[in-house]
């Protein structure tokens, strides 16, 4: 159950209005790593977890938390829209409003279809989707991403952060930015704590028989490049994170396999194959006869 308290976790209020800015905002509410993607994440893992305990709360925790995140941003939005003029109005464009509006990067469907608010989109007006969040069931696989989401959240607040001269708007994007440093070494602390209990470790997921791979190539770094400064790298020898084995490095990638033959799928699919045009009709046709849907 959720319970929605009328309070804000941090002031939301600009200086001034700034349409411009407010669809810059959109993209830390609505984009691929803004709050709505974070806070349904989050929301997702902790209700597919398959444990209660510290790991499930603190999903259950930080997600709630979120939500109060994209509150805040579509308050903070809707200010900044709140008497901001439709679009830059100066010397021609004055004539057209409209045209002034895309000029000025300004946002019309904030007016025209949320009547001057936020709306669940980036700030190209793409909307948000679904498809943005990890919610595997493998904690340790989902915590890493979790702190993936923060670290290339917080990078597009902290850009934010320098579009702006509003003291206000400064004053919130500092709070998120707080919060999202605390999010990132929760996440890194919560996963390494999985291994360090033995719940989880690496490689995701660990419980697959490793006798199942072909272990000659697990830790090889097969170069693909024409560069050779990777050999430098520490993933290149040494030991293997995972404590399971040693890096090799192999200079160019090995000759490869001959390609298998082209496939022919079935005729009724209608797509060109090496096979004449006539032998593919009648094999649909025969393939019609037999019923062989």
């Amino acid at each position: 159950m959720f319970l929605h308290r009328q309070t804000l976790q941090h002031q939301a209020k600009p200086d001034a209005p700034d349409a411009v800015y407010a669809r810059k905002l959109q993209e830390v509410l609505g984009g691929q790593y803004g709050e709505i993607t974070v806070a349904m994440q989050y929301a997702f893992q902790s209700w597919n977890i398959h444990v209660p305990g510290k790991y499930r709360d603190l999903l259950y925790g930080i997600g709630t938390e979120e939500f109060g995140h994209v509150e805040m941003l579509a308050t903070m939005i809707a200010q900044l829209l709140e008497k901001a003029p439709v679009g830059v109005t100066e010397g021609a464009m004055q004539d057209d409003p409209t045209v002034a509006a895309v000029i000025g990067g300004t946002d019309l469907q904030q007016a025209i279809v949320a009547g001057a608010g936020a709306r669940p989109v980036d700030s190209m007006g793409n909307p948000w989707q679904g498809s943005y969040i990890t919610a595997s069931g493998n904690l340790l696989a989902d915590f890493t991403a979790n702190a993936n989401a923060e670290m290339q959240g917080r990078v597009q607040v902290a850009r934010l952060y320098h579009m702006t001269d509003d003291a206000g708007v400064r004053d919130l994007l500092g709070f998120l930015l707080a919060r999202d440093t605390m999010h990132q070494n929760q996440w890194l602390a919560a996963a390494a704590e999985l291994r360090a209990e033995g719940q989880e470790d690496l490689p995701v997921p660990s419980n697959f028989p490793l006798g199942k791979e072909d272990r000659d190539v697990s830790y090889q770094y097969i170069n693909f490049s024409d560069g050779a400064a990777a050999a430098e790298g520490s993933w290149a020898s040494g030991p293997t994170p995972d404590g399971k084995g040693e890096f090799t490095y192999v200079a160019e990638p090995p000759q490869g396999v001959p390609m298998p033959p082209p496939t022919r799928p079935d005729a009724r699919f209608y797509g060109t194959t090496d096979l004449p045009n006539t032998v593919e009709k009648i094999a649909g046709a025969a393939q019609d006869k037999l019923h062989r849907e």
